[in-house]
């Protein structure tokens, strides 16, 4: 009696074992996704950007995004390479829309393709995958949205390194080359450009017109047009542009 006790009980650490690995790794993934990628919020209206987050350069074409006056986006897969949107996830998301009297047909959608950029809103790690939701500019005057889903086997997590070498397939942030950034969107003023000792801080401040942080801090390192929004790239700030003047910086 007592070796059948000794028995069913290593069975069933056994079992337990690969789901307290799998709790691990989900841990550990969602460490890495908050240190890599910092959340985009839209104000209240969904009009513009609140608060500039990541902004992310996709590398495989076919990712399905829709007009945010769709009640829920759709959720892509990546899967063996590719981006595709099966019947179940379009069966899904047409029960989602009809709950507010919408179909997918009369929704503005649009497929965007590699070197095509938006901004990551949010990121999380589920059972059956990690989920992203993206937010794009406006093109002609419609802003879109949409999930993607890297999925894995119920509470079987791969490695962390594994996972996020898999994200990176789809998705690289851009100006990665950029020294890291604070966490918080200051809007106060801020100062940079390299000031020399002895020499007044170079200021930039919310409003001011392109031509103005050109004649202080000279020429960018490097330009990201995005629509309505500019961002000039800095040895140590990023300096956002919205309708040509200074709306954030970081």
């Amino acid at each position: 009696m007592r070796k059948r006790v000794y028995l069913l009980l290593i069975v069933a650490l056994g079992s337990a074992a690969p789901s307290l690995y799998g709790q691990d790794q989900k841990a550990e993934i969602q460490k890495r996704l908050s240190s890599q990628f910092k959340r985009t919020k839209l104000n209240a209206d969904r009009s513009d950007i609140a608060t500039a987050g990541s902004i992310l350069v996709l590398q495989k074409d076919g990712l399905l995004m829709c007009s945010m006056e769709a009640r829920t986006p759709p959720t892509s897969t990546y899967k063996n390479g590719t981006i595709s949107m099966g019947f179940g996830a379009n069966m899904s998301w047409t029960v989602a829309l009809s709950a507010a009297n919408q179909q997918p047909a009369n929704i503005p959608q649009r497929k965007f393709v590699t070197g095509e950029k938006f901004w990551v809103a949010d990121y999380s790690v589920k059972e059956d995958g990690v989920y992203f939701l993206f937010y794009s500019d406006p093109y002609d005057d419609v802003r879109y949205y949409g999930q993607l889903k890297f999925p894995v086997s119920k509470g079987a997590y791969p490695p962390a390194d594994a996972m996020m070498k898999t994200i990176a397939e789809v998705i690289s942030v851009e100006g990665n080359d950029q020294p890291a950034q604070p966490a918080d969107n200051a809007a106060a003023p801020q100062t940079g450009g390299g000031a020399e000792p002895g020499q007044a801080p170079k200021t930039i401040a919310l409003g001011q017109t392109k031509d103005e942080v050109t004649a202080i801090l000279g020429e960018p390192k490097k330009i990201v047009n995005l629509g309505a929004k500019e961002i000039y790239y800095y040895p140590d700030m990023k300096i956002f542009f919205t309708d040509g003047k200074v709306s954030d910086v970081q």
